[in-house]
């Protein structure tokens, strides 16, 4: 968790437009839009399967770095305090006994079936995906205006309580001579996943086929270039599918809450 105090000060112009494209009901992925401003993930659970995913969270902090979690019943939060969590994430996720049963651009109906629903918001990846570009390593998906490719991997999260599920992760072409660079400039940022998890032979981690992720779009991968794996914070939607919880909102992959908080206040030097 992060010191969220200092955000009253922060000029986020361009979070609070995009925010309000959403709420108007635009739907687009977020990678790339409000440049420097911090992306989370959401995961929204009844107050009985809280402490469960706190906990979850504490053990897997790769793919699960908490960034705020809400009070009970509350649909704000500090990282942006004027952004309502039930309408300005563009495509949200309602999922009933462990399948997903609907994507709206409004949960406000959802969440209005559970008075104590908690949020988590968990880091994104895209938060590292500004100073890569800005050392010079393009992000494909960027490039070519798609989703961020997201797989799921053999890769055993640790269990906690109740929740148990494999670690999803997102994908970037790097090329080679760059791979050492891309962790470098990863792994200055532990809150939002931090440094690749693996680089290269997707079939290790229970990748088959990289032209087909299970979430967002597939990506030219370009001769001298690798396939780098990041943890990802869909992986809480691979929780919910193999815990089947009975009730979750999340946003839809790649769909992101862009918040007040500036990038370079997560960096670590």
């Amino acid at each position: 968790m992060i010191a969220l105090d200092h955000l009253r000060h922060v000029n986020a112009a361009p979070a609070r437009s995009a925010r309000e494209r959403y709420r108007a009901g635009r739907i687009e992925p977020t990678s790339g839009v409000a440049p420097g401003f911090t992306q989370a993930n959401m995961i929204v659970l009844p107050r009985d399967w809280a402490f469960d995913f706190l906990l979850y969270a504490q053990r897997n902090p790769k793919a699960c770095p908490v960034l705020d979690v809400s009070d009970p019943g509350s649909h704000t939060t500090l990282l942006a305090p004027d952004a309502d969590l039930r309408k300005d994430i563009p495509l949200y996720r309602i999922w009933r006994d462990g399948t997903l049963a609907e994507e709206t651009a409004d949960a406000t109906a959802a969440w209005a079936e559970h008075p104590d629903l908690v949020s988590f918001l968990i880091g994104c990846s895209f938060t590292f995906e500004t100073p890569m570009v800005e050392a010079g390593i393009e992000i494909r998906h960027m490039t070519d205006k798609s989703n961020v490719p997201m797989y799921l991997t053999n890769k055993a999260c640790r269990p906690a309580g109740r929740l148990h599920g494999n670690m999803v992760v997102s994908m970037r072409p790097i090329p080679a001579s760059r791979v050492s660079d891309a962790a470098t400039i990863s792994g200055r940022f532990p809150a939002v996943h931090g440094a690749p998890v693996h680089v290269g032979a997707p079939e290790e981690i229970g990748i088959k086929d990289l032209s087909k992720p299970e979430f967002g779009d597939p990506v030219r991968i370009e001769p001298g270039e690798v396939p780098v794996f990041w943890a990802c914070g869909v992986t809480p939607q691979s929780v919910i599918a193999s815990a089947k919880l009975p009730f979750a909102i999340t946003h839809s992959p790649g769909l992101m809450l862009v918040t007040d908080l500036r990038n370079r206040q997560l960096a670590v030097l």
